[in-house]
């Protein structure tokens, strides 16, 4: 592995945000058909909050959303990663990511959950990893079952009216790994 990067395939680097990464992030989360599963489009300020929050997790967890670029320019393309998340009233460790909409369907969310998916099992001790996303967000959905998410339960929110879970356990990735 390259030295800075946190993970690597095939076509993909995953390394830690830094502020630098404003301009590069913006295009993601700025873009409102990206973000149309969103509550809000992100603005300046919740971008830059978005890199910090990121910053201060890689600190206290040892891990966050990292930016995803492309092995062979260096590009950052969108995040990835895992972050804890309020599920349905439990903390869970969640793998959320967001990819640039032009390099989206070319398989880049997929390569790098899975990436994020093998590291945690690897090193973390959790049981389950979860991926959550509103009921509409059916791209986002089709993502986690490509990285070997099960649906597991539809429940109503208050922000997002009803969200989706979806979970891989230890087991079934012991039986997919490879």
């Amino acid at each position: 592995m390259t030295k800075g990067h946190f993970l690597e395939t095939d076509r993909l680097f995953l390394r830690e945000m830094t502020p630098e990464d404003f301009v590069s992030l913006s295009r993601v989360l700025r873009d409102r058909e990206i973000m149309q599963h969103y509550p809000y489009v992100f603005d300046e300020e919740r971008v830059r909050n978005w890199i910090d929050r990121n910053i201060a997790r890689y600190r206290t967890f040892g891990f966050g959303l990292w930016a995803v670029c492309l092995k062979d320019s260096g590009e950052m393309i969108g995040d990835c990663g895992l972050t804890m998340q309020n599920i349905h009233g439990v903390i869970r460790p969640e793998i959320g990511y967001h990819i640039r909409r032009d390099m989206q369907r070319k398989g880049f969310a997929k390569e790098a959950a899975t990436a994020v998916r093998d590291w945690t099992f690897g090193n973390l001790p959790f049981g389950e990893i979860y991926s959550y996303m509103k009921y509409t967000n059916e791209p986002s959905a089709k993502t986690a079952r490509s990285w070997g998410c099960s649906f597991l339960e539809r429940y109503e929110d208050e922000e997002d009216g009803f969200t989706d879970v979806y979970m891989i356990s230890r087991e079934h990735w012991e039986e997919i790994k490879d």
